[in-house]
């Protein structure tokens, strides 16, 4: 991964907001890295066209730090969650990653899962049975 893919970086923050942590977050072009571990680490990552679902979570105490957690749902299956944790800038952050997904899934030509079975769906309520 060179340094000028990197969209954003960050670590998970304290209660107090300060970067104390041994987890990393890395979003790029085309995947979210997961690096978690001092000793031992572990480093998951999301191909940005499986992630199904972003959402924030923001308490009263992160919002007091200026802090949120993002909350990403995908259809990998090493990894088919995961949470970003009190990140500084949270809600760019998710608008970022949203946009990003976007991208990358126009850029592979694919769609989610769940806009697949809706479009199946959708075509058997248009089957209609005339005697």
């Amino acid at each position: 991964m060179d340094k000028r893919d990197i969209r954003w970086s960050d670590r998970k923050r304290t209660f107090l907001g300060l970067p104390l942590s041994f987890t990393k977050y890395v979003l790029t072009e085309e995947k979210l890295y997961i690096s978690t571990g001092f000793f031992t680490t572990l480093e998951d990552e999301i191909r940005l066209y499986r992630i199904l679902d972003v959402s924030l979570r923001r308490t009263f105490g992160q919002k007091m730090f200026g802090l949120g957690s993002i909350h990403v749902c995908s259809s990998d299956k090493s990894c088919p969650e995961i949470t970003i944790k009190n990140i500084k800038k949270s809600s760019a952050v998710k608008e970022l990653l949203s946009d990003l997904v976007e991208a990358e899934r126009l850029k592979k030509k694919t769609m989610g899962k769940e806009l697949f079975i809706d479009s199946i769906n959708d075509d058997d309520d248009d089957r209609h049975d005339f005697d």
